[in-house]
């Protein structure tokens, strides 16, 4: 009967010890990194320079 008073005893102490919410997860923040081109017309740098081939090949 003492051993399973000692054990009952035990198991009330384990369990109170493991009672209440673990510690919040911290996440780490999302980082969104948005490009943004360096001139106001980056898209026109190729077709100029295939409009500038082309008048030279003409010629």
């Amino acid at each position: 009967m003492k051993k399973f008073a000692l054990a009952a005893a035990f198991a009330a102490v384990a369990s109170t010890s493991f009672a209440g919410n673990p510690a919040p997860v911290m996440m780490d923040p999302v980082v969104v990194v948005e490009e943004t081109s360096s001139s106001s017309g980056g898209g026109l740098l190729v077709p100029l320079l295939l409009l500038v081939l082309l008048a030279a090949v003409a010629r």
